[in-house]
């Protein structure tokens, strides 16, 4: 089955619009891709007429035009009539955003849907979900355009049972300069589940790593969703809610999901070589770096500072996820000493972490990260950056990316997120060299390459 049509149409019709209710959510549909996406769009009521000097449709039968994609949000009682209407046009799959199915206690209405879409072969997202997000293409989301902020286009595709947790997830791919290629707010998943995405995912040539949050799965789904990704050739990285009796409740009632015994998923997950994260924090921490570098490593760890506390730090940290910092090859301090700049030539320390200093230049950090990244016993380096050092440029992300692809070892890069660094920021991230905002991002970012080294 072909879902490109439903994920990047050319052409949709927002069935449910109000024509006394401009902040309606079919309306905040219709409008903002009417105006902002180039997909041809059309509006559907039953009373029909104009809104706006824009023709209103009485059905989805009344469109001439062919159409790819059916954004549903009427009541929910009326979903099988429009859904009906929609497989008879040859619509090519829907977007259901309407609530009051299962997580309502209304179970036989959405297999009703359900039964209805599977006869017909036809796709659709939902129900009681936001839908879909393809920057640049369409944004099926009921929320104004001006209240949320939007990543980039990239290749992290996004699949989420919440909505909430999708959008909350873009405003922090935005602030980490992750762009994504989709994402796709899943609901009750009555229709396309994560297996179905899973599998558009790796056939995808836009995207590069597979995200997802999820509440829970169908009684034996989640052996299902573990089996299609072992089969997958890209980086896979999963948050898993409904870890504790209170949160497997609230799963129950917002998605009406079956989270499940979480110990065992996640064993089976880490037995498969899953990034699990944690938190959103890891989520954001996995997802930037594996879309740089989306083969995994052992874990062995060189770091480079130019401040001894963060150093240590960033040790530690390591250790603490199951990281090594080992010692380095012999030669390889002397490789570097015989380097450095005579100020910092008897001051630095060359162990692992090595500690340039603060008097150090472009050239001393371009030399160590050189070495480490030659160096047999390391396979990440990890830069941490003080950009307020005086003898650090504002070249420096530029320069240290390029020993990045000269030597094929993966460089991971601390830099305060402040504007005034930007420049230092851009200079790594438009070479693909993932930059955390904390020296624990940074250890998480290494973290989740080793999750997803080959098992």
């Amino acid at each position: 089955m072909d879902l490109t049509p439903l994920f990047r149409p050319r052409s949709m019709a927002v069935v449910g619009v109000s024509t006394t209710q401009d902040n309606h959510p079919a309306n905040v549909i219709f409008t903002k891709n009417h105006l902002r996406y180039p997909v041809d769009t059309y509006q559907v009521n039953p009373k029909g007429g104009m809104i706006n000097r824009e023709t209103v449709y009485k059905g989805v039968l009344d469109i001439e035009a062919p159409l790819d994609l059916a954004v549903i949000g009427v009541r929910a009682e009326f979903v099988p009539d429009v859904l009906a209407q929609c497989i008879k046009k040859g619509v090519k799959g829907a977007v259901i955003i309407s609530g009051g199915f299962s997580e309502a206690g209304n179970h036989h209405l959405q297999e009703r849907v359900a039964d209805m879409a599977r006869e017909a072969d036809f796709p659709f997202v939902g129900p009681n979900c936001l839908g879909v997000y393809a920057p640049g293409q369409v944004d099926t989301f009921f929320l104004p355009g001006e209240r949320i902020i939007r990543p980039e286009k990239g290749n992290v595709g996004f699949v989420s049972q919440s909505g909430g947790v999708l959008v909350d997830q873009m405003v922090k791919f935005a602030g980490q300069g992750i762009g994504i290629s989709l994402g796709v707010s899943i609901g009750n998943k009555a229709g396309l589940r994560e297996t179905d995405m899973l599998e558009f995912f790796e056939a995808d040539p836009d995207t590069r790593v597979i995200a997802f949050y999820i509440e829970g799965f169908d009684r034996g789904e989640g052996r299902t969703f573990i089996r299609a990704v072992e089969r997958c050739k890209k980086p896979v990285v999963v948050l898993k809610a409904g870890k504790t009796p209170r949160g497997m409740a609230a799963a129950s009632s917002h998605t009406a999901s079956i989270a499940g015994d979480y110990r065992i998923f996640s064993e089976i997950m880490k037995q498969h070589c899953v990034a699990e994260a944690d938190n959103e924090f890891e989520l954001t921490s996995f997802c930037e770096s594996l879309s740089c570098y989306p083969k995994g490593i052992d874990g062995r760890v060189g770091i480079v500072s130019l401040s001894g506390g963060h150093g240590v730090l960033a040790a530690d940290a390591c250790v603490a996820q199951g990281l090594s910092v080992p010692d380095l090859s012999k030669g390889t301090a002397d490789a570097v000493r015989e380097r450095l700049s005579a100020e910092i030539r008897t001051i630095a320390s060359l162990t692992n972490p090595m500690d340039l200093t603060g008097s150090s230049v472009d050239a001393d950090m371009i030399t160590a990260a050189r070495y480490l990244s030659r160096d047999e016993t390391i396979d990440c380096v990890m830069v941490l950056l003080l950009p307020y050092s005086p003898g650090i440029s504002a070249d420096i992300g530029a320069r240290l990316s390029q020993v990045a692809r000269n030597e094929a070892t993966p460089m991971i890069a601390y830099v305060p997120h402040e504007d005034k660094y930007r420049i230092i920021i851009e200079g790594f991230e438009l070479n693909r060299i993932p930059v955390a905002a904390s020296v624990e991002g940074a250890v998480l970012m290494a973290k989740a390459l080793k999750r997803c080294r080959p098992c």
